[in-house]
């Protein structure tokens, strides 16, 4: 009895891991991890925009929002893009915006 006890949870064991791997294939891995990164970078970017009006480092969270954002999406890069050239700009002392033109 015990023999055949050890075979029923080998047996479900098995197609507990079957289970398991079937749903998290490749792509709801994917699909987790972009809205995980999603939650977090607007989060994070909203508590930027805040600090813009509230006491403290909006300019140095606004960019690591976009960072966490633009390891998903392109418009998220492209503003971070951006906001580094105007940043870099800012540090040597230059207008950013008249460079561009």
């Amino acid at each position: 009895m015990t023999l055949r006890f050890r075979n029923e949870t080998t047996d479900r064991s098995s197609t507990l891991d079957e289970t398991l791997f079937s749903v998290w294939n490749l792509e709801n891995v994917k699909i987790v991890k972009r809205v995980i990164v999603s939650v977090v970078g607007v989060t994070v970017l909203l508590i930027g925009i805040a600090l813009l009006v509230l006491p403290g480092p909006a300019f140095i969270v606004i960019p690591i929002g976009l960072a966490i954002l633009a390891t998903e999406y392109a418009w998220a890069r492209h503003w971070l893009k951006k906001a580094r050239r105007i940043a870099s700009g800012v540090i040597s002392g230059h207008n950013a915006r008249t460079e561009n033109r």
